[in-house]
């Protein structure tokens, strides 16, 4: 058994043990940042207090709905402590001596728990006619209408919270999906970038707008490196690349050529590469007028050279246009050069071919004396 155990140590230690790459990226696939702010002054923490309004607006849910339950709970203790001090006041509790011909202020309140309830049905407007205020104290009246006012507010301003959240852009930007893997292929004779992007709803984003940030280290030539080097990646439909019809999936493509940050790229050296492709689509939802933004990136090794995605729209019986989903991210092998530089030059290769051939259709010189004449088909020959 000792032998055993002996052996099976040795051949866990011989065994490769798999490590998982994980790829640090700026833009997560689903959009979202990731980045953090370290070593602020103390001083900027008070300045998300003074917008209020956005700061409950970018809070999580849970936060939200905290701050409605304490800031309820909480009013109802402060008005249940006045309305206890306004019924001890004026001898209302139980145990206070009453004299002859007492006249309460708060009909029913001998507590703090009953000034409390008191408190919490004036605010939400309940009512149930137990606990009711008398015209004897003027305190009581004026008390009366500060809570109601403060409960207006309250609701008022959390309502408008709930609202604004539930309208926000970016849960228009959730019903936009980018394709997950990126390919190169020849498209249009030009060696391109491809990504594809739907929209999961049948109204339209008006005027959509397309382009690309490539994010990567540099060093300049005086030696200072800069982090998150942005440059910018120019992205086209066959349509163009301002107002998109975009009410089918459609396919952009950006062209590599000497202009283009990918132009040194090739099938080899794209996997060892360290940069981040950031992709945006802008637009004006149809329905609320609001303006979103859905971002996605692609790293190096969600770019797949010599492939193209497979077709998703078709044509059916009826005359209604399909659209398989099943095949958004999908893609084929296709016959793509090796690098850019081999594309351009088996392109210049095919011009000149192209040149050669025309020049060699057309030699000598033409006679201009010449003469055309017709021969007929069957010629008569004389017998000898």
């Amino acid at each position: 058994m000792e032998s055993m155990e002996s052996l099976r140590t040795i051949f866990t230690m011989f065994q490769p043990t798999r490590r998982r790459i994980h790829k640090s990226r700026l833009v997560t696939k689903d959009g979202h940042c990731n980045i953090e702010f370290g070593n602020a002054e103390s001083g900027n923490h008070f300045a998300f207090l003074g917008d209020l309004w956005t700061t409950f607006i970018e809070i999580r849910w849970r936060f939200v709905l905290l701050f409605f339950v304490v800031l309820s709970i909480g009013s109802w203790l402060v008005f249940g402590l006045l309305w206890y001090w306004i019924a001890k006041s004026n001898g209302d509790l139980i145990g206070q001596n009453h004299t002859v011909g007492h006249v309460r202020c708060l009909e029913n309140v001998t507590g703090f728990t009953s000034a409390f309830l008191y408190a919490l049905e004036t605010q939400t407007t309940v009512g149930y006619g137990v606990r009711m205020l008398t015209d004897h104290c003027a305190s009581a009246v004026a008390l009366l209408a500060i809570q109601s006012l403060v409960g207006v507010v309250i609701n008022c301003f959390v309502c408008g919270i709930i609202l604004a959240k539930i309208s926000l852009p970016k849960n228009r930007a959730k019903t936009v999906s980018f394709s997950k893997m990126a390919t190169i292929c020849v498209k249009k004779e030009s060696l391109c970038l491809l990504i594809r992007v739907a929209n999961l709803r049948k109204t339209l984003l008006i005027g959509s707008q397309i382009y690309g940030k490539l994010l990567r280290t540099t060093t300049t030539p005086d030696g200072e490196t800069i982090i998150l080097d942005q440059v910018d990646v120019n992205f086209s439909v066959d349509a163009g690349k301002d107002n998109l019809f975009f009410v089918c999936p459609l396919t952009l493509y950006h062209v590599i050529d000497r202009s283009s940050p990918f132009y040194e790229l090739s099938a080899d050296t794209l996997p060892q590469q360290d940069f981040e492709l950031v992709v945006f689509l802008e637009g004006t939802a149809e329905s609320t007028s609001a303006s979103c933004q859905v971002r996605t990136s692609y790293i190096p090794q969600e770019i797949q050279w010599g492939y193209n995605f497979l077709p998703i729209i078709s044509r059916t019986k009826t005359g209604k246009y399909h659209v398989d989903f099943s095949n958004f991210s999908k893609t084929f092998s296709t016959i793509t050069p090796h690098c850019v530089h081999c594309f351009e030059t088996d392109a210049d290769q095919r011009n000149h071919n192209n040149e050669n051939h025309g020049t060699q259709q057309k030699t000598g010189i033409d006679n201009l004396g010449f003469q055309v004449i017709d021969i007929p088909d069957t010629v008569d020959v004389p017998n000898m």
